[in-house]
This record gives C-alpha cells, sequence and structure tokens, in this order.
C-alpha cells in the first residue's frame, strides 16, 4: 500500500485551476479515504470549454460512448468547481471504476465510503442526480447555477468562508480522533505490558513448582531404592548367607536397605551364629 504522500501526489496535477476551496475538499477526501483504507485518485479537475466541447462530442459526432451531457461552458468543471475520482487500486498505477469493490473488507463498498466523506466535505455527489447519474462526479456550486456562472458570477467570500469552516471543522474531529486513538494505543500497551509480567511470573512459577516436582520425585525415588532394593548389596552378602544358614532367613533379595543394615549388625556382633548354635 502506498504512503499517503504518494497517493496525494499522483493527484496533484489535477488539482491545478481549480477553486482553492475544491482543492482543500479534494485533498481532505482524499486524507479521509486513506484514513478509511481507500485510496483513491482525482481522474479530472478544471477541463477548459474546448475540452468540455470534446467530450460532448464523444459518441455524438465522435466515436465512443455518450459520457456528459454538458457542452462547453454547462459543466462545473469549466469553472474549477467540480473533479472526478476513481479508486486506486493496490499496485498503486491502476484504477478502478468499480462500484461494488471493497478493497478494504468492512462490508461498505469503496465507492460509497468516498461519497459519503465527499458528502460531509460539502461537495454535491453526481451519484444522487435524479438523472444522468454520474457516479464519479463531486462539485461545489455554492448555490450558483450554470447560468449564473456564465454571466461571471463567482462564489462570494462569505460562501468561500463557510465551505472552509465544514472542512476545518471534519478535519479537527479527525485531529481529535486520532489523539483518542493514541491514549487507546497508549492503554493497550500498557495491557499488554502488564499481561506480559503476569507470564513472565507464570513461568517462573512454572520452573520453580517444576523443580521441585523433580527434587520431591528424586527422594522419593531415592526412599523407594532404599525402601526395597532387588539386589542386595555386597557388603551385607556375609550377613546374609549367615542368616540363611541359621534358617532365619529364606529370602535373601529385595530387602530394604535398613533391613540389610540391621542383619550385618547382629552378624558382626556375632548373635546370627549364637542364635543359630541356640537353635541346634
Amino acid at each position: 500500500m502506498l504512503t499517503l504522500a504518494q497517493v496525494k501526489l499522483k493527484s496533484q496535477a489535477r488539482l491545478v485551476d481549480l477553486h482553492p476551496v475544491v482543492v482543500a475538499a479534494a485533498v481532505a477526501l482524499i486524507e479521509r479515504s486513506y484514513a478509511r483504507g481507500v485510496q483513491i485518485i482525482i481522474t479530472q479537475g478544471y477541463r477548459s470549454k474546448a475540452e468540455q466541447d470534446g467530450l460532448y462530442a464523444q459518441g455524438r459526432t465522435k466515436p465512443g460512448s455518450i459520457v456528459t451531457n454538458a457542452r462547453g461552458g454547462y459543466s462545473y468543471h469549466n469553472y474549477g468547481l467540480a473533479v472526478d475520482f476513481a479508486l486506486l487500486l493496490p499496485d498503486g498505477y491502476s484504477a478502478s471504476w468499480d462500484m461494488k469493490r471493497d478493497g478494504d473488507k468492512d462490508g461498505i463498498a469503496d465507492w460509497q465510503e468516498v461519497a459519503q466523506q465527499a458528502k460531509a466535505l460539502g461537495f454535491e455527489w453526481g451519484g444522487d442526480w435524479m438523472s444522468f447519474k454520474d457516479y464519479p462526479h463531486f462539485q461545489m456550486s455554492f448555490g450558483l447555477s450554470i447560468t449564473k456562472l456564465l454571466a461571471g458570477a463567482q462564489p462570494t467570500p462569505a460562501q468561500t468562508a463557510a465551505a472552509y469552516a465544514v472542512i476545518d471543522k471534519l478535519q479537527e474531529e479527525a485531529d481529535e480522533l486520532s489523539q483518542a486513538e493514541k491514549q487507546e494505543l497508549a492503554a493497550l500497551r500498557s495491557e499488554v505490558k502488564e499481561l506480559k509480567d503476569v507470564v513472565a511470573g507464570l513461568t517462573k512459577s512454572k520452573d520453580i513448582l517444576k523443580d521441585q516436582a523433580l527434587q520431591q520425585a528424586g527422594e522419593i525415588k531415592g526412599l523407594k531404592d532404599k525402601s526395597s532394593m532387588l539386589k542386595p548389596p555386597a557388603w551385607a552378602q556375609p550377613a546374609i548367607d549367615a542368616a540363611v544358614d541359621a534358617g532365619l532367613l529364606d529370602t535373601p533379595a529385595g530387602g530394604s536397605y535398613d533391613f540389610y543394615r540391621t542383619l550385618t549388625v547382629l552378624y558382626r556382633a556375632g548373635l546370627l551364629i549364637t542364635i543359630h548354635e541356640g537353635g541346634k
């Protein structure tokens, strides 16, 4: 996706010779659309009367389809009060006039999103016209009819100021929204940090519990090994043999460590032999 500066640059040449308010509104439209994930390009701005006559001839005296019902002097383009737009595709070069396209996947057609923003900025949309709808077209008439414009009328300073006020108010609201979004982002980052600290604490506790569990398992295993030995220790073997000979032990293996130690003490004290002899 292009940066906002790159998107605006693509329309710059077609903003020349437009009324200053229309320029301001067109730039704001590009910015507000971009903020909503929709890139647009201004495809037409000021158009001379000769150029208008050439378009009017298309589909009539020239090849092609009819694109306008306005002769030279009868279009708001001829007075720098109108622009046409198209959707700028992700490749940054191609344009689209697909009114059903939803490139930002928000469930609203991109074209409709742009039209909503344009009308909020004070533009009149050709898509709202009752006949010969002109969907890519936005204009600011300032309440002036074509007849008045042909007669030389221009937007008054009061009309110009009122139009600027609408644009400025929307832009101020956009700035406030951006500030609110920044605060929300800061709060979100704080929550993420807290969650990270909690996870780190849980991980540390988990490691401690794991070490304790392993230590306890080792101790239990040691006790188990001492409580029941499959093979008697070598140092206890003489005592075991004596106990077997004396008839005191019929199962040499499987005793505990403490049992073999006690048996050895008795053997070394000569008690096993005494018992054996006493039994004889």
